[in-house]
This record gives C-alpha cells, structure tokens and sequence, in this order.
C-alpha cells in the first residue's frame, strides 16, 4: 500500500488543477525553499481529515483556499483528492485504489469523498484504521515536526510508536466503547 497521487486545486499555493504521481518506495518531497513541499504535506494531512488549522499552518480552515496573488485571483474553493494504491487489500475494500478527497468553500462549507461517494469524517478514518494512514496515524511527518519527535518526552514518543504500528484503532475503539457504556450507566 502507498500514496500514489495528489490532486489538487485551488489549495494554498496550487491555484491550478495540479496532480502529483508517487512511485512506491517514495518517502520524502525535496525541493527549493518556496516550492510547496510543506503545502503537499498540508494537503495531504487535511484531506485524511486533520481538523486543526493550526497543524496546517494557518489561522482558520479557510485559509488553505487560494487567496490570490501574481496576477491570479483569489479561488471559490480548495479541494484535495489522494489516491492510494490499495492492490494488496489492505483497507477494509473492494478497490484496488481508494480516493479520499476534501472540499472547502470561502463560506465554510465543506465535503468529504471516499471513492467519490460522500461521506462523513468518521467514514474515512474507520476506512483508513487498518493501514497506517491516517491524519492522526504518522505516516506523513512534516519537517518541522522531526524535530519535536526526536525531542519529545518518553510517553509522546511511546504514543508515537504505538500509532505507527497500527495499535490506535484499538484505544480508540475502547475509548468509544467506554463511553457508550459510560452512557448507558448514566441512562
């Protein structure tokens, strides 16, 4: 399983439809300083549903739409698509690949796609829980957030490591589990 294309338009500094094609084995995006590698990282990160602007570097999820610039005016809307080769089946799915994609409007709203049918935020992470991939799974690490890795405390690190071989689909799955028990006591 792997990233095998981005598509994006009129996401941060890609006001054009733009698609990027990965081969498998590739592991790093290297370029000039100016050239979008963070942006691809965001895309990336927001489309599998990352809901902290902050962690896409910006102020609110609107910023991540294409505010204009170079004689090229402002877009309507960001959307990013990642498709991921799933040949070997290891997602809960029929499909040999499988495309998550993201939508923002200027006036907030937005939309999410898996395999161009849409669904809901929940639909996607329970999609991706089998493989390692994710917005919460580590399975793209910005540059900037190498660092904070390597200097983070012991129980951040053990979280890490524990979310990078796939045990975070089962704390999360006992966390719901409690609180629906937890309801049905207060009940």
């Amino acid at each position: 399983m792997y990233l095998k294309a981005i598509n994006l338009k009129g996401f941060k500094s890609f006001p054009d439809r733009t698609r990027l094609t990965f081969s498998p084995g590739v592991s790093v995006i290297v370029g000039p300083n100016g050239s979008g590698k963070s942006n691809i990282t965001d895309a990336v990160l927001w489309a599998l549903g990352e809901q902290s602007p902050t962690a896409i570097r910006g102020q609110q999820m609107r910023d991540v739409i294409f505010a204009g610039g170079n004689g090229q005016s402002p877009r309507r809307f960001a959307e990013v698509e990642v498709v991921i080769d799933n040949s070997e089946g290891r997602a809960a799915s029929e499909f040999s690949e499988i495309s998550i994609s993201r939508r923002i409007e200027r006036n907030g709203d937005g939309e999410y796609r898996l395999n161009g049918a849409r669904c809901r935020l929940v639909d996607i992470v329970e999609a991706l829980s089998d493989t390692n991939m994710g917005r919460e799974m580590h399975s793209v690490i910005s540059q900037g957030r190498v660092e904070a890795i390597v200097n983070s405390k012991p129980r951040e690190r053990r979280m890490l490591i524990e979310e990078a071989a796939g045990l975070g689909k089962h704390r999360k799955r006992r966390h719901r589990a409690q609180l629906k028990l937890e309801r049905t006591r207060q009940n």
